[in-house]
């Protein structure tokens, strides 16, 4: 990582930073249960603000690198493999080939993200119910949840892209993984799943060695006793919480890796797809068990990334980033107006 990079990203995450301050400092300092209009006027916002950063992308996509002259665009061509047909073309047309291709990769990285982070969204909710947490404090563990995200995610993604640069068969685990984790999300998809609260790794660790209260002390994770500072069922929360991110992890940003190999590019579009997470997860929680056939269009969804990663290395076939937009875009589209018109027979 050179100097300009460093620069741009400690920007980015600083720029992170103001609005997570802002969002718990200013509009979340008390806690409260959030309503659906409250939870879809926020989920707006944070989509407003990853398209706004799509735009910057597309207009000053050469600021991330410190992009100077048409040899720095060959040279990051190669690096992350963009595959854009620059040779004879001056550095002003390049330029514009290069930010529009890197905007469209983050436009599709983003919602392969915001996508397969609804099935995360079932988890999180049979965590809360699970450990009986107040509705009014959601949004608290959530948003710790998220900084714990934030931090996993920079070491795991810019840890694969040096791997993926090294060795070049890492993309083919990669889309192993997401196509049996497909495939088993299909065949479990009419599973009932549970959270076993009492036998979680996290809980266990901690109430064998006395770490833990067994009441809850209001929003505090910590609370000071005559065996002095404990963790609160709350505190144990958040780790469960972190705990299924890390695993949702190791197949969302796989899956990203299939559009694009820029490591801030997965990075960037990962980070506003989670900053939404919550906002999303007070809009679906009361709505989720509607959309059927949501999970039946993950499945799908993780296959086709995953063969579209095999499919250059083995049969020299490329799918364009647009193509994938359009099929990714299809899927969801399909799966959810297929729960439309084909509802849940409640009473069966």
């Amino acid at each position: 990582m050179d100097f300009n990079e460093i620069v741009f990203l400690s920007g980015f995450v600083l720029l992170i930073g103001v609005m997570l301050l802002i969002d718990i400092g200013l509009f979340h300092k008390k806690d409260h249960v959030i309503s659906f209009k409250e939870a879809a006027a926020w989920t707006a916002v944070w989509i407003g603000v990853a398209l706004c950063f799509y735009l910057f992308i597309y207009f000053f996509a050469g600021l991330i690198h410190g992009v100077e002259n048409i040899d720095d665009l060959i040279s990051l061509n190669a690096r992350f493999q963009h595959r854009l047909r620059l040779q004879g073309l001056s550095f002003e047309d390049g330029l514009v080939l290069y930010r529009h291709a890197l905007s469209l990769e983050y436009l599709t990285g983003y919602l392969i993200e915001k996508s397969l982070s609804v099935d995360n969204i079932f988890v999180m909710i049979m965590i809360f119910m699970a450990f009986n947490v107040e509705k009014k404090y959601y949004h608290r563990v959530l948003f710790y949840g998220i900084l714990g995200a934030i931090v996993f995610r920079f070491i795991f993604i810019f840890t694969a892209s040096a791997l993926i640069q090294r060795f070049h068969w890492v993309l083919l685990v990669f889309g192993a993984v997401l196509i049996f984790t497909g495939i088993k999300m299909f065949v479990q998809r009419n599973k009932e799943e549970k959270i076993d609260a009492e036998n979680h790794p996290a809980v266990r660790f901690l109430s064998k060695h006395n770490l833990t209260t067994p009441d809850f002390y209001g929003h505090n994770f910590f609370v000071k006793t005559a065996r002095g500072f404990l963790c609160t069922p709350l505190f144990v929360v958040l780790l469960v919480v972190e705990f299924s991110d890390i695993i949702f992890a190791f197949d969302s940003i796989p899956a990203i890796f299939a559009v694009s190999k820029d490591p801030f590019i997965v990075f960037f579009s990962n980070i506003f797809a989670i900053l939404g997470l919550r906002s999303l997860f007070f809009m679906l929680e009361r709505v989720m068990d509607k959309f059927r056939f949501l999970k039946t269009g993950l499945a799908v969804l993780l296959v086709f990334i995953g063969v579209k990663m095999f499919l250059p290395e083995l049969f020299g076939i490329e799918i364009g980033i647009g193509a994938s937009l359009l099929v990714i875009v299809g899927i969801l589209t399909v799966s959810i107006l297929l729960s439309i018109l084909f509802p849940k027979d409640e009473k069966k």
